[in-house]
């Protein structure tokens, strides 16, 4: 099993590119976990509530699909996962959050999951 990642914005319905990033991980091997404000299943995964700020040992990546007026309630939650990255899919960039999570030693960058996952670079 690959690194970990955590689905930020997961729903359960097809189609959205939070879902579309769940299959392609699952299909390459890469453990993740779905996490979002809406109750439901990602590929029989259970989505976890982000309200309830579930403690997910170790990550190595937060992909994000939520904008960044949504992410900044979950700032310190989001860091204090660990993750080695955090993935700022398009629509969902943010300065304020990057900058706190490269203080904080994390690597950032703002790219497409489903890009990365297609050439062989995630």
């Amino acid at each position: 099993m690959k690194g970990k990642t955590v689905i930020v914005g997961s729903a359960s319905k097809p189609g959205r590119y939070a879902q579309k990033a769940a299959a392609m991980l699952a299909e390459r091997a890469f453990e993740f976990v779905p996490l979002g404000i809406q109750e439901g299943e990602v590929l029989g995964r259970e989505i976890l509530d982000i309200n309830d700020e579930p403690k997910i040992e170790e990550v190595d990546t937060i992909t994000l699909y939520i904008n960044p007026t949504r992410q900044k309630a979950h700032y310190q939650y989001f860091l204090s996962l660990n993750p080695k990255r955090i993935v700022f899919n398009p629509g969902t960039e943010n300065q304020e959050f990057k900058q706190m999570a490269e203080k904080a030693g994390i690597e950032c960058q703002e790219a497409c999951t489903l890009v990365m996952l297609s050439v062989g670079n995630y």
